[in-house]
């Protein structure tokens, strides 16, 4: 879009929540709107406040390049969470950007290079985090920066325009009692009017309901504003452990919405890997990949924008390992180092299948909230845990899904990231907050958001978060740990506020992601198409993975002594990425 002068000119890509706010104060700056978009009001408020003051009053999720014809500069700017993508890359006198990586690569200057130190942090991960990128000379813009480029070339370091650090250290804690009606009020209205926002649309619009407290908050607050049935829509797995539909029906029910459901079969997850390397445009390992992109495949078949319970995890503390440092860490730091290792050996003497058993042979005298789907990985993290010498270290341990992937690569330097930089966390937080905190910088911007926003992109679905309401984050930051985390209940705020919409009994249960049971596959429909990527030849070729690693870590999940499910998925992306980006290109 270009103003009336054609002096300036915005491509965009996102959604500004805030905007009739924001054209509002610009019409009584004498600016007259041709249009109703937020796309005109963003180019308006651009040319009018500049780049930064404006960037500073958005509430929304955005990428957006702006030209200016009278200063001859560039601007690439990025959500606060990076819930849109953009990529930039400096070579052979060009400077190119975009959404996509496929974009960029089509340029004739572009070369095609993998940059083999970003490799171990996409093991360890599942992810490349920002601002790396899997090819040499390409950047991810930082969530919250801004880039200014001139016409001779120059381009800038990247400044930020807002940080989750200066929000966390100069916050001002709630000092309310852990019981005053008041607290969930705020966050009722807060979170009200964060939905109220994301749900003006010109076209069609839902919700993902899976059934769990965050999308069955989103869901509420949507029911109890609309003056009609939400659509809501969820995927079932016909694999009992996996699936959530039957959950989600009974809040459906409750909260009269329009649901509509679809089960998936094995057969069309396995049909749709093979799009994951163009949909990603990067490796990309986490498997929730597959039932995210047919969630939003079956959506769009009904409505256009969908809301989704996403970021709730990361804001109110909802992960295990939250819980798990909390009780874990004071019990591990009051041991010798080699007690721990002793207590670390002992857990690994029995497979995760063996303490699957032990743990079902419980299950029968513990209440359902407290059982743990896939309980034996879960040991086996734990223990892994047991030899961590500090909460950095204990961290870490909790989110590599290689804890040493040095070891399986060849020659490589792993990439410097958030993760170590000592300076990264505001001074004065805890180690469960410093957790949070570093969970909503790396895992919740480059796995969370980027597996919803390709997902449902590929399907011209477009998805919106509630839970990163500027507001919203502002709120969850100013609530103490032991508010979030009361009394050994996750998300003990969230939960008081849909407790006002649903009766407990239809949200309370053990946690589950939104999984699929790809290590059952690896060993059944999938097996033919793995054994192929992982056999020795194909390593060999490869020239990035040792074949004798990977060889002995996909013949002991065979052997069904331990689920490597996530590790080996991510040798299997990268190989299928590789060979759709980088082999097919060479022919």
């Amino acid at each position: 879009m270009l103003t009336p002068d054609g002096g300036r000119v915005i491509i965009y890509n996102g959604e500004i929540y805030n905007f009739p706010e924001l054209r509002d104060d610009l019409v009584k700056k004498g600016v007259s709107f041709r249009g109703s978009s937020d796309t005109e009001v963003l180019l308006e408020a651009l040319a009018c406040w500049g780049v930064e003051p404006t960037l500073k009053r958005l509430n929304g999720m955005f990428a957006f390049a702006y030209w200016d014809q009278h200063e001859r500069k560039l601007w690439l700017a990025r959500d606060r969470f990076g819930e849109k993508p953009l990529y930039y890359s400096w070579q052979n006198g060009v400077f190119v950007f975009g959404s996509e990586l496929k974009a960029l690569v089509e340029h004739p200057a572009f070369v095609r290079e993998i940059d083999p130190n970003v490799l171990p942090s996409y093991l360890r991960f599942n992810y490349v985090p920002w601002p790396h990128c899997i090819l040499k000379n390409v950047s991810k813009l930082t969530p919250g920066h801004y880039l200014e480029v001139d016409l001779s070339g120059e381009v800038r370091a990247s400044k930020p325009y807002w940080q989750l650090h200066g929000l966390v250290k100069d916050r001002e804690l709630d000092r309310r009692a852990i019981d005053d009606p008041s607290t969930i009020d705020e966050l009722d209205q807060l979170l009200s009017k964060a939905v109220r926002q994301r749900m003006l649309s010109d076209v069609p619009l839902g919700a993902f309901l899976s059934g769990g407290i965050d999308s069955s908050t989103v869901v509420a607050l949507m029911q109890k504003q609309s003056s009609r049935p939400v659509k809501t829509f969820t995927i079932g797995f016909w694999e009992d452990s996996y699936n959530e539909a039957g959950d989600a029906a009974k809040v459906a029910k409750h909260l009269g919405t329009e649901h509509h459901e679809y089960y998936i079969s094995s057969q069309e997850c396995v049909d749709v890997i093979a799009r994951m390397p163009r949909i990603y445009d990067e490796p990309f390992a986490d498997s929730s990949q597959i039932p995210t992109t047919l969630v939003s495949q079956f959506t769009q078949k009904h409505v256009t924008v969908a809301l989704s319970g996403d970021a709730g995890d990361e804001m109110f503390g909802g992960y295990n390992r939250y819980i798990w440092s909390k009780r874990l860490w004071p019990l591990l730091n009051s041991l010798p180092v080699g007690l721990r290792g002793l207590g670390r050996d002992m857990a690994h003497s029995l497979s995760p299948a063996q303490w699957d058993r032990i743990f079902s042979a419980f299950n029968p005298i513990v209440p359902n909230k407290f059982q743990v789907r896939g309980a034996g990985e879960k040991m086996h993290k734990l223990a892994n845990a047991a030899g961590a010498r500090d909460t950095d270290a204990l961290y870490l341990s909790f989110v590599s899904q290689w804890q040493n992937p040095g070891e399986t690569i060849f020659e490589s330097q792993e990439a410097f990231s958030l993760l170590d930089d000592p300076q990264a966390c505001p001074v004065g937080i805890d180690y469960v907050e410093k957790m949070m905190y570093l969970d909503q910088m790396t895992y919740l911007p480059s796995d969370i958001l980027c597996k919803v926003d390709r997902a449902s992109m590929s399907t011209s679905l477009e998805a919106r978060v509630p839970f990163l309401d500027n507001d919203v984050v502002r709120f969850a930051w100013s609530l103490p740990t032991s508010t979030k985390l009361h009394r050994g209940i996750s998300k003990w705020p969230l939960r008081q506020v849909l407790n006002r919409y649903l009766p407990a009994n239809l949200f309370e249960r053990p946690k589950a992601g939104f999984g699929i049971p790809i290590g059952d596959w690896l060993r059944g429909p999938l097996r033919d198409w793995a054994e192929e990527m992982l056999s020795e030849k194909n390593l060999v070729e490869g020239g990035y993975f040792k074949p004798k690693v990977v060889r002995q870590h996909w013949a002991e999940h065979l052997s069904g002594r331990r689920n490597l499910q996530h590790s080996l998925w991510s040798v299997l992306m990268f190989l299928a990425w590789k060979r759709e980006w980088i082999d097919r290109s060479l022919h």
